[in-house]
């Protein structure tokens, strides 16, 4: 099985049809964004070339193949408003493994891993990322990583009947 990461520079129509299927996708959707009721837990979205190019204007893109199939997207932006922490020079990222044979199989350690060599690389020593309280598989992943709690938003989404928090994790490089 052999790991691949791209940065994106160009998106494509095939990259957008595989960011609606993930975003679009049952087990996904409590996953990948928050919600504040069921309504919105039942909502579709619709992710357009245009907007994943406007994403690019502030938000770096990366793309996880294994063996040549895209299985999961990652990114990171500096310094947006909703750290939990405001250091200047904070990375905030996030990852989706959106195909099922893609996860629990050490593929997100990986790229996380690569992410945060690129982060360095790009002279930024500090990661912050949430989790939602109930992925607890997530969260042993950033454990597993180093990164360290540092907050919690309490009643941030919706998932399975009530409301979790979003539990605020950081890392120094």
């Amino acid at each position: 099985m052999k790991t691949e990461i791209v940065q994106l520079t160009k998106p494509t129509a095939q990259f957008v049809e595989v960011l609606n299927r993930w975003e679009n996708d049952r087990e996904l959707i409590p996953l990948i964004r928050p919600n504040k009721s069921q309504e919105e837990l039942d909502r579709r979205e619709a992710i357009t070339l245009e907007g994943v190019k406007d994403r690019l204007e502030y938000q770096h893109i990366f793309q996880i193949f294994v063996n040549h199939e895209m299985i999961g997207e990652m990114n990171y932006m500096v310094d947006p408003p909703h750290l939990f922490k405001h250091e200047p020079g904070t990375a905030w990222i996030g990852i989706t493994i959106g195909e099922p044979e893609g996860r629990g199989k050490g593929i997100g350690f990986e790229a996380i891993q690569y992410l945060e060599e690129h982060i360095y690389q790009q002279g930024f020593n500090r990661i912050e990322l949430g989790v939602f309280e109930f992925n607890t598989n997530a969260y042993k992943l950033y454990q597993k990583l180093g990164y360290e709690e540092i907050g919690r938003l309490e009643d941030f989404t919706y998932w399975n009947g009530k409301m979790w928090s979003d539990i605020r994790m950081e890392k120094y490089l």
